[in-house]
């Protein structure tokens, strides 16, 4: 079967070279040959060392159409919307199968992508693109077919967990930690994507329409990334026995499917709090399986390249049997719920006067907006060196409640005479 190959960058650098250097137990594998008859680049002069010796450089080419037209399967690892986009619906309606990484293009034009492959009778597969060498959307969508997925917390994004990680063993703080992780190529040039959370955001919205047979869009994840966490919001979340990690959350409710990325305290002894360095991992809630941990690299040539080709055997047993993979499943269509429709925790840090009365006064806020209080940590400040009233650090965990809810609860927090600062608001996930 010939094999086209969009895109020669890490990922699909190490594709190449495994198509080639594997062919033999590739080829038993899948059950015919699958033969690398292009790589299609912008500039095909350029040397590419990722390549090797094995790769022979005659097989780079710019003309990614006419690739597209000759190949029975096509690996999409070019990323980005455009040219990505086009050439998969060229590749799908010329009758190729499609293995792609592009989790960008498929949180946001997935269903015409889907759409596209069904009509044409066709693969159109994407393991890669969901926390990379780990296998999570082929149990997700086929494994758990047969059970209710409840609720998905993923760490989807390497180079901000790398970060987090570092803050809290070495007490970095957050410019310090980014900085190393560009140093050791967990991070690029520009990371606004992970450390904002679009990245994460991406996934999260596969993940949920994955989960709960509804199309999630980018656009429908509330997003916040780990910008505003500090060193102190990492130390202090250890004293009460929690980790800070960039979770990305898809849930189902009884009104809808909420979709989310955003900072998170998750308690010590969670699994997930486990997860060191720039390791994903995703941890389901399932109605018969219970708990399910799916952890491993989440990033890097190897490790994604190692869910691409895992997708390209697939599909080229599927085309030799004359049938398909899974098609999308959006049958259930569930309303996507408003970011302030989620329901959660919240641990808020202030610092307020010391005197009498001024816990009472933080408690009716919450009260008044129909917020309970879990537990209360205060602690006193210096006295004030003029001999009046000092100040008291008041960490407040409070239970479980909408999200408009605790936002409108922090706003009238902040507004009370005796609040000083809000020091930090945090979620509280995986309890």
């Amino acid at each position: 079967m010939r094999v086209a190959l969009l895109g020669c960058g890490v990922v699909g650098s190490q594709v190449a070279r495994a198509l080639v250097e594997h062919a033999d137990d590739l080829a038993a594998r899948a059950g015919a040959r699958l033969e690398l008859v292009g790589i299609a680049v912008r500039d095909a002069s350029r040397p590419r060392e990722g390549l090797g010796t094995v790769v022979p450089a005659d097989l780079l080419t710019e003309d990614a159409e006419r690739l597209v037209d000759a190949a029975d399967l096509v690996v999409e690892v070019m990323g980005g919307i455009e040219p990505a986009r086009g050439l998969i619906l060229r590749a799908v309606a010329g009758g190729a199968s499609v293995v792609t990484a592009n989790k960008a293009l498929l949180a946001a034009q997935g269903p015409e992508l889907f759409e596209a492959a069904d009509a044409a009778g066709v693969d159109l597969s994407f393991e890669a693109a969901v926390a990379g060498a780990i296998p999570i959307v082929r149990p997700v969508r086929e494994s758990l077919a047969g059970d209710h997925v409840r609720r998905v917390l993923g760490i989807v994004n390497g180079t901000t967990n790398y970060v987090l990680d570092q803050m809290a063993t070495h007490g970095l703080d957050l410019e310090e930690a980014v900085k190393e992780a560009q140093g050791l190529g967990y991070a690029e040039a520009d990371p606004t994507a992970d450390v904002e959370g679009f990245d994460a955001a991406a996934k999260a919205a596969i993940l949920a329409s994955l989960a709960f047979h509804t199309r999630v869009s980018i656009d429908q994840v509330a997003r916040e990334g780990i910008t505003g966490v500090t060193a102190d919001d990492v130390a202090a979340a250890a004293q009460t026995g929690h980790v800070v990690k960039l979770l990305a959350i898809a849930e189902q409710t009884a009104e809808g499917v909420s979709a989310r990325v955003h900072p998170a305290l998750v308690p010590a002894a969670h699994p997930l709090a486990a997860v060191r360095g720039a390791f994903n991992a995703v941890f389901v809630e399932a109605d018969g399986a219970g708990p399910l941990m799916f952890y491993g690299q989440g990033a890097g040539g190897r490790p994604t390249a190692s869910a691409v080709l895992g997708d390209l055997v697939s599909a080229a047993r599927d085309r030799l049997s004359g049938g398909k993979g899974p098609s999308e499943s959006a049958y259930a269509s569930l309303p996507v719920l408003p970011a302030d429709a989620a329901v959660t925790r919240y641990q808020v840090r202030l610092v307020v006067a010391d005197r009498p009365g001024v816990l009472a006064q933080v408690a009716g806020v919450l009260a008044d907006h129909g917020v309970s209080i879990d537990t209360v940590r205060q602690t006193a400040d210096e006295p004030a060196a003029d001999g009046g009233a000092g100040t008291a650090q008041l960490l407040i965990t409070t239970h479980a409640a909408r999200e408009a809810s605790l936002a409108a609860t922090v706003a009238a927090v902040r507004d009370l005479e005796p609040v000083r600062q809000i020091t930090s608001v945090l979620r509280v996930e995986g309890v």
